[in-house]
Protein backbone atom coordinates (compact mmCIF):
# COMPACT_ATOMS: atom_id res chain seq x y z
CA UNK A 1 0.00 0.00 0.00
CA UNK A 2 2.83 2.40 0.86
CA UNK A 3 4.57 1.92 -2.52
CA UNK A 4 1.26 2.68 -4.25
CA UNK A 5 0.79 5.83 -2.16
CA UNK A 6 4.35 6.98 -2.94
CA UNK A 7 3.82 6.32 -6.65
CA UNK A 8 0.58 8.30 -6.67
CA UNK A 9 2.22 11.15 -4.76
CA UNK A 10 5.09 11.10 -7.26
CA UNK A 11 2.69 11.34 -10.21
CA UNK A 12 0.67 14.12 -8.58
CA UNK A 13 3.75 16.16 -7.65
CA UNK A 14 5.38 15.81 -11.09
CA UNK A 15 2.27 16.89 -12.98
CA UNK A 16 1.48 19.63 -10.44
CA UNK A 17 4.96 21.05 -11.07
CA UNK A 18 4.32 21.00 -14.82
CA UNK A 19 0.96 22.73 -14.39
CA UNK A 20 2.44 25.35 -12.06
CA UNK A 21 5.25 26.11 -14.48
CA UNK A 22 2.72 26.18 -17.32
CA UNK A 23 0.60 28.70 -15.39
CA UNK A 24 3.60 30.86 -14.56
CA UNK A 25 4.45 30.73 -18.24
CA UNK A 26 7.48 30.31 -20.36
CA UNK A 27 8.78 33.62 -19.04
CA UNK A 28 10.78 31.62 -16.50
CA UNK A 29 12.76 29.90 -19.24
CA UNK A 30 13.23 33.09 -21.24
CA UNK A 31 14.36 34.96 -18.14
CA UNK A 32 16.96 32.30 -17.29
CA UNK A 33 18.18 31.42 -20.76
CA UNK A 34 18.26 34.82 -22.49
CA UNK A 35 21.37 35.91 -20.62
CA UNK A 36 22.86 32.40 -20.92
CA UNK A 37 22.34 32.50 -24.69
CA UNK A 38 23.47 36.05 -25.47
CA UNK A 39 26.78 36.18 -23.61
CA UNK A 40 28.35 32.88 -24.74
CA UNK A 41 27.37 33.76 -28.33
CA UNK A 42 28.93 37.19 -27.90
CA UNK A 43 32.15 35.71 -26.47
CA UNK A 44 32.44 33.30 -29.42
CA UNK A 45 31.86 36.08 -31.93
CA UNK A 46 34.49 38.24 -30.22
CA UNK A 47 37.17 35.76 -31.26
CA UNK A 48 36.51 36.53 -34.92
CA UNK A 49 34.92 39.98 -35.08
CA UNK A 50 34.65 43.28 -33.30
CA UNK A 51 31.57 42.67 -31.14
CA UNK A 52 29.63 44.30 -28.33
CA UNK A 53 26.40 43.67 -26.43
CA UNK A 54 23.64 46.12 -25.62
CA UNK A 55 20.56 44.58 -23.99
CA UNK A 56 19.50 41.75 -26.29
CA UNK A 57 21.51 42.97 -29.28
CA UNK A 58 24.92 41.71 -30.25
CA UNK A 59 26.66 44.16 -32.56
CA UNK A 60 29.13 42.47 -34.87
CA UNK A 61 31.15 44.81 -37.08
CA UNK A 62 28.45 47.39 -36.29
CA UNK A 63 25.69 45.08 -37.62
CA UNK A 64 22.93 44.48 -35.04
CA UNK A 65 21.92 40.90 -34.30
CA UNK A 66 18.84 40.86 -32.11
CA UNK A 67 18.43 37.82 -29.88
CA UNK A 68 14.66 37.55 -29.57
CA UNK A 69 12.65 35.02 -27.59
CA UNK A 70 12.47 32.63 -30.54
CA UNK A 71 16.29 32.60 -30.64
CA UNK A 72 16.45 31.72 -26.96
CA UNK A 73 13.94 28.88 -27.56
CA UNK A 74 12.36 28.84 -24.11
CA UNK A 75 9.66 26.48 -25.37
CA UNK A 76 12.32 23.89 -26.23
CA UNK A 77 13.57 23.93 -22.63
CA UNK A 78 9.97 23.60 -21.45
CA UNK A 79 9.45 20.62 -23.76
CA UNK A 80 12.56 18.95 -22.34
CA UNK A 81 11.18 19.60 -18.84
CA UNK A 82 7.80 18.13 -19.83
CA UNK A 83 9.46 15.00 -21.19
CA UNK A 84 11.52 14.68 -18.03
CA UNK A 85 8.73 15.23 -15.51
CA UNK A 86 6.21 13.07 -17.38
CA UNK A 87 8.51 10.05 -17.18
CA UNK A 88 7.97 7.83 -14.16
CA UNK A 89 10.40 5.96 -11.96
CA UNK A 90 13.35 8.31 -12.18
CA UNK A 91 14.99 9.03 -8.86
CA UNK A 92 15.19 12.73 -8.00
CA UNK A 93 19.00 12.93 -8.26
CA UNK A 94 19.00 11.27 -11.68
CA UNK A 95 16.06 13.46 -12.79
CA UNK A 96 17.97 16.63 -11.87
CA UNK A 97 21.16 15.38 -13.53
CA UNK A 98 19.20 14.49 -16.64
CA UNK A 99 17.56 17.93 -16.73
CA UNK A 100 20.87 19.72 -16.26
CA UNK A 101 22.45 17.59 -18.98
CA UNK A 102 19.63 18.17 -21.48
CA UNK A 103 19.39 21.91 -20.75
CA UNK A 104 23.17 22.37 -20.99
CA UNK A 105 23.38 20.40 -24.23
CA UNK A 106 20.50 22.33 -25.79
CA UNK A 107 22.04 25.62 -24.65
CA UNK A 108 25.39 24.70 -26.21
CA UNK A 109 23.76 23.66 -29.49
CA UNK A 110 21.62 26.80 -29.53
CA UNK A 111 24.60 29.09 -28.90
CA UNK A 112 26.51 27.37 -31.71
CA UNK A 113 23.46 27.70 -33.98
CA UNK A 114 23.23 31.46 -33.34
CA UNK A 115 27.01 31.80 -33.70
CA UNK A 116 26.94 29.99 -37.06
CA UNK A 117 24.00 32.05 -38.31
CA UNK A 118 25.68 35.27 -37.13
CA UNK A 119 28.76 34.45 -39.18
CA UNK A 120 26.57 33.85 -42.24
CA UNK A 121 24.71 37.12 -41.62
CA UNK A 122 27.82 39.24 -41.06
CA UNK A 123 29.47 37.80 -44.17
CA UNK A 124 26.27 38.40 -46.18
CA UNK A 125 26.08 34.76 -47.30
CA UNK A 126 23.25 34.36 -49.78
CA UNK A 127 21.70 31.29 -48.14
CA UNK A 128 21.46 32.91 -44.69
CA UNK A 129 17.64 33.10 -44.78
CA UNK A 130 17.15 29.46 -45.75
CA UNK A 131 19.77 28.30 -43.23
CA UNK A 132 18.05 30.37 -40.54
CA UNK A 133 14.63 28.88 -41.32
CA UNK A 134 15.91 25.32 -41.62
CA UNK A 135 17.83 25.51 -38.37
CA UNK A 136 14.88 27.07 -36.62
CA UNK A 137 11.97 24.95 -37.84
CA UNK A 138 13.51 21.56 -38.55
CA UNK A 139 16.65 21.94 -36.47
CA UNK A 140 14.99 22.85 -33.19
CA UNK A 141 12.64 19.85 -33.35
CA UNK A 142 15.50 17.54 -34.31
CA UNK A 143 17.69 18.92 -31.53
CA UNK A 144 15.07 18.51 -28.79
CA UNK A 145 14.12 14.98 -29.89
CA UNK A 146 17.77 14.02 -30.29
CA UNK A 147 18.70 15.40 -26.87
CA UNK A 148 15.80 13.54 -25.28
CA UNK A 149 16.79 10.21 -26.85
CA UNK A 150 20.44 10.76 -25.94
CA UNK A 151 19.42 11.53 -22.34
CA UNK A 152 17.29 8.38 -22.22
CA UNK A 153 20.23 6.32 -23.45
CA UNK A 154 22.87 7.89 -21.18
CA UNK A 155 20.70 7.79 -18.06
CA UNK A 156 19.27 4.33 -18.90
CA UNK A 157 15.61 5.34 -18.74
CA UNK A 158 13.17 2.51 -19.45
CA UNK A 159 9.86 4.35 -19.07
CA UNK A 160 7.94 6.31 -21.71
CA UNK A 161 6.75 9.87 -21.00
CA UNK A 162 3.03 10.03 -20.14
CA UNK A 163 2.37 6.44 -21.25
CA UNK A 164 4.09 4.79 -18.29
CA UNK A 165 2.08 6.92 -15.86
CA UNK A 166 -1.14 6.15 -17.72
CA UNK A 167 -0.41 2.40 -17.78
CA UNK A 168 0.37 2.50 -14.07
CA UNK A 169 -2.90 4.28 -13.27
CA UNK A 170 -4.89 1.86 -15.46
CA UNK A 171 -3.24 -1.08 -13.70
CA UNK A 172 -4.12 0.45 -10.31
CA UNK A 173 -7.73 0.89 -11.40
CA UNK A 174 -7.92 -2.69 -12.66
CA UNK A 175 -6.46 -4.04 -9.39
CA UNK A 176 -8.83 -1.83 -7.40
CA UNK A 177 -11.83 -3.30 -9.23
CA UNK A 178 -10.54 -6.85 -8.63
CA UNK A 179 -10.13 -6.11 -4.91
CA UNK A 180 -13.67 -4.69 -4.68
CA UNK A 181 -15.13 -7.76 -6.46
CA UNK A 182 -13.24 -10.19 -4.22
CA UNK A 183 -14.51 -8.38 -1.09
CA UNK A 184 -18.10 -8.72 -2.31
CA UNK A 185 -17.81 -12.51 -2.61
Amino acid sequence: MKKRDNSLLDIISRYAALILIGILGLKIFYFIFTFLTIYPTYFLLRFFFKASVIYNFIFVNNLPIEIIGACVAGSAYYLLLILNLSTREIKIKKRIEMLLFSFALFLAINVLRIFFLSILYVNEVSFFDIAHRLLWYAGSIFFVVGIWFLSVKIFKIKEIPFCSDLFYLLKLEKNSKKTKRSKKH
